[in-house]
């Protein structure tokens, strides 16, 4: 019987650089499963290459290879990804998106990688954002990846969104899932770095921003800048274990409003003081 490689990897950086260099050693889609990202390639392939890969990209991450009997994995491993019913939205793959309210469903191809609901972080995010976005609002989604969040935003009502995005691989993908939500009214996705972008996009009464805690901090003070009065922010990406060392760090410029955890993996939305 002919065995597929089954590749199990739990990034300790960036998991969307990790995610990229899957799909670039072949990967054909990826499943998140807590803190790990699971996909399978083909018997044929030099799995040594796309151990490689993953290295370069995050050189801590650990990397777990077991075979599996032969499978038709570009179908078979959408039967691990849900819909997720979160509050009054639900983020969905394509394949189960019939029937549902456009309104309130954001459909998003897991097999694309760059943030899709299968992650805690981003259901931290979406239930976080639900009470604070308005009608009207301007939004930054800083680290958009696959613009999950930031059309979560315009189908909670806000008719401007700045989804900023560095990684220009996902970029094509960002774009696309606008347009299959049918938001591109409203969300303008741009290739470059948050904190040169966020000035220019500026001001916004909500800011999102799903990126490694290292990041979020140095991009605090431009967050702070970047907001109206009374306006929010919600960070994520955040370890729970990271949750004291973030608190000393909000606690001189802002008020926690509230917070979310799902797994590892805690999240906050703040206000100014």
């Amino acid at each position: 019987m002919t065995h597929w490689h089954s590749l199990r990897v739990r990034p300790t950086g960036d998991r969307d650089v990790v995610a990229a260099a899957l799909f670039a050693a072949g990967s054909q889609g990826l499943h998140e499963d807590g803190d790990s990202l699971v996909t399978h390639f083909p018997p044929e392939t030099d799995i040594e290459a796309v151990r490689t890969a993953v290295r370069d990209a995050d050189a801590g991450a650990t990397i777990e290879v077991t075979e599996t009997a032969s499978v038709d994995w570009s179908e078979a491993w959408k039967h691990g990804v849900g819909a997720h019913e979160l509050g009054g939205l639900a983020i969905v793959p394509p394949w189960l998106a019939e029937g549902r309210d456009p309104a309130t469903t954001i459909v998003i191809d897991p097999g694309m990688a760059f943030g899709t609901g299968e992650h805690q972080t981003t259901r931290c995010v979406v239930r976080l954002m639900q009470p604070i976005i308005r009608r009207g609002d301007a939004v930054a989604d800083l680290g958009a990846g696959s613009a999950v969040l930031a059309i979560a935003a315009a189908k909670l009502g806000a008719a401007r969104v700045a989804a900023i995005e560095m990684d220009p691989d996902a970029i094509e993908n960002a774009e696309e899932n606008v347009e299959r939500n049918g938001v591109a009214d409203r969300v303008t996705v741009i290739e470059g770095d948050a904190g040169v972008l966020l000035p220019l996009v500026a001001p916004v009464r909500v800011v999102l921003a799903n990126i490694i805690s290292s990041v979020l901090i140095e991009l605090l003070p431009a967050i702070r800048d970047a907001l109206t009065r009374g306006g929010r922010a919600i960070l994520s990406g955040i370890l729970h274990d990271e949750r004291d060392h973030m608190l000393a760090v909000l606690d001189e410029h802002w008020v926690v409003e509230d917070e979310s955890r799902e797994g590892q993996w805690w999240s906050v939305a703040i206000v100014p003081r």
